[in-house]
Order: C-alpha cells, then sequence, then structure tokens
C-alpha cells in the first residue's frame, strides 16, 4: 500500500497540467467573435478583451491602464487614421493595434496652435492574436517587460485561490 501511495505521488509531480505562460489559449471560433465584434476571456489568469475591427482581431488587457475601466464596453473608434478602443470611464484613447495612450496637445510656438494627437507610449498591454483553422489563439506578450495596464490585471487576476500572491 506505501508503495502505490509513494507512485501516485510521483506520477502526479512528473505529469502537472501545468502550461507554459507564454502558451497559446483558445478564445473561441472565428465566426463567432467575428459576429459578436468582441469578447473577453481568461489568458493564463490574465483578463484580455480581444475586438474583431475592420477585418482583424486585436487583443489587450481588458481593464484601462488609467483607472482599471472596462474597455470591453468602450467605443472604438478611428482616430489620426488608427482603431482605437475609448475608455467608457474616462474617455482615455487606446490604439487596438500597439496599445499606445494618445492624447490630443498643442505646441504654444506654432502660430496655428492647431491641436495635433500625440503618443503617450505604449500604456495598455497588447497580445498576440492567431487564428487556425477556424479558431481563435491568443498568446500573452512578453510579461518580463513591464506596461502600465499589468496593475489592474495583476489586481483583477482570475485565480482560484488567494495565496497565489508572488
Amino acid at each position: 500500500m506505501h508503495n502505490q501511495l509513494d507512485m501516485d505521488l510521483h506520477s502526479s509531480i512528473e505529469t502537472p497540467d501545468k502550461v507554459k505562460a507564454d502558451a497559446p489559449v483558445y478564445i473561441g471560433k472565428e465566426e463567432d467573435i467575428k459576429q459578436s465584434q468582441r469578447i473577453t476571456a481568461s489568458v493564463h489568469d490574465r483578463e484580455v478583451v480581444v475586438f474583431y475591427h475592420e477585418g482583424k482581431f486585436y487583443a489587450m488587457d481588458r481593464r484601462c491602464y488609467h483607472a482599471g475601466g472596462p474597455l470591453y464596453l468602450g467605443e472604438i473608434e478611428d482616430i489620426n487614421g488608427q482603431p482605437c478602443i475609448i475608455c467608457p470611464w474616462h474617455k482615455y484613447k487606446i490604439t487596438l493595434a500597439t496599445g499606445e495612450g494618445l492624447y490630443q496637445a498643442i505646441n504654444p510656438t506654432e502660430p496655428s496652435a492647431t491641436p495635433k494627437w500625440r503618443s503617450k507610449g505604449i500604456k495598455q498591454r497588447t497580445h498576440k492574436v492567431t487564428v487556425d483553422n477556424g479558431s481563435v489563439y491568443v498568446t500573452p506578450s512578453d510579461l518580463s517587460i513591464s506596461c502600465d495596464s499589468d496593475y489592474y490585471a495583476d489586481k483583477y487576476k482570475k485565480t482560484g485561490s488567494s495565496d497565489m500572491k508572488k
């Protein structure tokens, strides 16, 4: 009996169901997401939103980098030639492709002083979307490079237990 227990413990350690943290995760069927235009999902305990906009798939952290607003409820607008999600809470504008925060600024040294769109840099973490045989997958971006949206992604992590803190 004792040996059987050892073997069971050993085999469960040898074959963990752990998946690499950067492995692609199945999100849903391509046609379903195209129809709904957006879907939220959990990718390795991280809440993401996948958008289908004008023939392309985009994925990013689900909560806005600024105050954790629900980006999945936002409107998509074309700003300066780039599709952007507008956070419903504070109207922050984030490019779908790169996660850059956009803002309008005036250069006071210019005589016309017309507001121009400028980038705050990458603020929202974006993720890679792949479609394989009608199935949509999201691969997390490199988490070793920090991004402003990580704060809310970590705060609202989908974990089964509370002792998973780093």
